[in-house]
């Protein structure tokens, strides 16, 4: 089906104006000023009336298969299904394991990713989980990388936390290394994706390794670097030397050492740091966990995919300009994780279109052309839904 939109104020994510779309075969087929020029009568039109249409946003960072697992069986949080991302504005997502890479595997992750694919979502993921050595579908990291097509990097591996398998230098640059090798043959990203605890030594390996070895530094992809306000400076440092760094949508109490997201995403666009290395993911189905001094879990929340758009919304309140705010949930993570076609509302890229009105809120989301979100009505959900 061929579907035109008029007058739709477009955020690409810079700031386009009004303009029309014809959309067709799932891609973007042309731009124009004038709706004229794009009329068909073989398109289905809808007129926007000026409402603000972005890209779809990029989750970078979630449980598709669920996370948890830390307080018992009956702890591990089950997987995420497709209307709780649509519905966020969500149209392209990559998974990861968490602690609990033992009860599940890359396996059933990229499982959880073609089944999402085939309910028409954008759905990768990575190889591997918090420890090492990591748990991988073929046996390699790069094999995985090169022959299985969903997975696009490792990780996420876990430094400075107890929970991971506290990993030496080598190990980590001998990931880091496989994972560039495969990222070069494939075209993937090819990246590490590191979990950031709260332990005082941040990101310390990851200095090392730059300061050590040939591995290019867009490689190192930390991530939950605004849980702690050190850690949180020792990322900007590392973005400025090309670290592409990630800061997750978790709530932070007013007494924690750490910035909720729109804090962080300010303090990062006000530092020298390159605005083309930061983005923001949601941790979505993982546990968010607290611990007492003997590593024992007091206390669990579940990270949630709509957390992305409600630090959007905050950051647009107190007036950060929407083309400011939206590389960091759309384009940036679009060119770390090398999905070309996606994050940029552009001719030839995949339709992934998400509407605003003027509180903010979502109206309708297209994913692959296809509206999954329509005058605020779910019109797709996931099988088991």
């Amino acid at each position: 089906m061929l579907h035109l939109i008029t007058n739709a104020h477009v955020f690409a994510p810079e700031d386009l104006g009004i303009k029309h779309l014809l959309i067709g075969g799932g891609r973007l087929l042309a731009i124009d000023d004038r709706r004229e020029a794009l009329a068909t009568p073989a398109a289905q039109e809808i007129d926007f009336d000026g409402k603000r249409v972005v890209p779809g946003l990029i989750d970078g960072h979630a449980h598709l298969t669920g996370g948890g697992g830390e307080s018992g069986f009956s702890s591990r949080v089950p997987p995420v299904p497709l209307s709780v991302f649509t519905s966020a504005g969500v149209t392209a997502v990559v998974g990861v394991l968490g602690t609990d890479d033992t009860t599940r595997d890359t396996r059933s992750l990229v499982a959880q990713a073609n089944g999402l694919r085939e309910e028409g979502l954008g759905a990768w993921c990575h190889t591997g989980g918090y420890h090492i050595p990591p748990t991988t579908l073929t046996g390699s990291v790069r094999n995985d990388i090169v022959f299985v097509e969903p997975i696009i990097g490792v990780g996420e591996v876990a430094l400075s936390d107890h929970r991971s398998s506290q990993p030496t230098l080598d190990e980590l640059l001998r990931l880091a290394s496989e994972a560039h090798v495969a990222g070069l043959i494939t075209g993937k990203a090819g990246i590490l994706h590191l979990h950031l605890g709260d332990g005082s030594r941040g990101l310390d390996l990851v200095r090392q390794a730059l300061a050590s070895s040939e591995i290019p530094a867009r490689i190192f992809n930390p991530t939950h670097i605004n849980r702690r306000s050190a850690l949180f400076d020792e990322s900007i440092d590392l973005a400025s030397q090309g670290c592409t760094v990630d800061i997750t949508a978790f709530p932070v109490a007013e007494e924690e050492d750490g910035y909720a997201a729109e804090d962080a995403l300010i303090r990062y666009l006000e530092s020298a740091a390159p605005n083309e290395l930061i983005t923001v993911s949601s941790d979505g189905g993982g546990c968010l966990p607290v611990f007492d001094e003997k590593g024992e879990l007091t206390q669990m929340d579940i990270g949630k995919p709509n957390l992305l758009l409600l630090t959007i919304q905050s950051l647009l309140r107190r007036g950060v300009p929407l083309a400011d705010v939206l590389p960091a949930f759309t384009s940036n993570v679009a060119d770390i994780l090398r999905l070309r076609d996606r994050g940029r509302i552009q001719v030839g890229n995949i339709a992934d279109l998400v509407a605003l009105d003027e509180t903010h809120q979502i109206t309708d989301v297209m994913a692959g052309g296809v509206w999954h979100v329509q005058d605020r009505l779910q019109q797709v959900s996931g099988q088991f839904e």
